[in-house]
């Protein structure tokens, strides 16, 4: 991942009038890769291929089942029908794997769930947007036991639209009942970042996610930047560390 640049006032945040945060989930809320990543190399081992490497899937994860069949079989080519079909075909059955083993050994990130705690227990409220679809998001955060916790889940198929538009987050915020001017939207992706700043929310790039080194977030504008969960907390009106 690029070198990132930490030195962020967090008073244009503390000044605000924060009631919520929302959460992007593979990347920022969850540690999902362990269990993507071996839905992935089931499929390959299926068509006997080697498996790929924890590390390289790592880097994918946040891209959805496109972009974890591309980086297993390669790209669809678009102007031949059989291979689209095949592609289709193979990222279906991602989906039927990993859906079967969604959560094997996927776990909040080391610190969030004192973070999630702590935002319980000092009444600012939490959600979930991502753009995951809600067959996978659900059962996932029920198994997890979060689903009662969080004041909003707006998943992929939630609305029409997905992030970067901002109307998921829009719906989130209208969900916790608070404006979105009163929210902090945490993601790892771009589409995130761009999502949150569309939404006139602040935004805080979660830098421990899965970001790859091609990549260059320090472009993206947030608002600032957490290399581990609990730093969320630093950005919160009246927090003392």
């Amino acid at each position: 991942m690029a070198q990132l640049d930490t030195n962020y006032d967090s008073q244009s945040i503390k000044s605000s009038k924060v009631k919520t945060i929302l959460f992007d989930l593979d990347g920022t809320l969850l540690d999902t890769a362990p269990d993507m990543t071996n839905a992935l190399n089931l499929l390959l081992a299926e068509e006997g291929k080697a498996p790929l490497s924890p590390e390289l899937c790592r880097d994918y994860v946040s891209h959805g089942s496109v972009a974890m069949i591309t980086l297993g079989f390669g790209e669809a080519q678009a102007d031949d029908k059989q291979s689209l079909a095949e592609f289709e075909r193979r990222r279906l059955r991602f989906l039927d794997i990993y859906e079967k083993n969604l959560c094997v050994d996927t776990t909040l990130f080391n610190g969030m769930d004192e973070t999630l705690r702590f935002l319980e227990e000092n009444d600012f409220r939490w959600g979930v947007v991502t753009n995951k679809p809600a067959f996978l998001t659900l059962p996932l955060l029920e198994e997890l036991k979060l689903h009662e916790r969080a004041c909003s889940i707006v998943s992929g198929d939630t609305l029409a639209e997905r992030k970067p538009d901002p109307a998921p987050l829009y719906l989130a915020a209208n969900q916790c009942g608070t404006l979105a001017t009163e929210c902090i939207y945490v993601g790892d992706a771009q589409r995130d970042i761009e999502a949150g700043q569309r939404a006139n929310m602040q935004t805080l790039l979660a830098s421990y996610g899965y970001i790859d080194k091609s990549q260059t977030p320090i472009e993206w504008g947030a608002n600032g930047i957490v290399e581990h969960p609990q730093e969320i907390l630093q950005w919160l009106p009246g927090y003392n560390s």
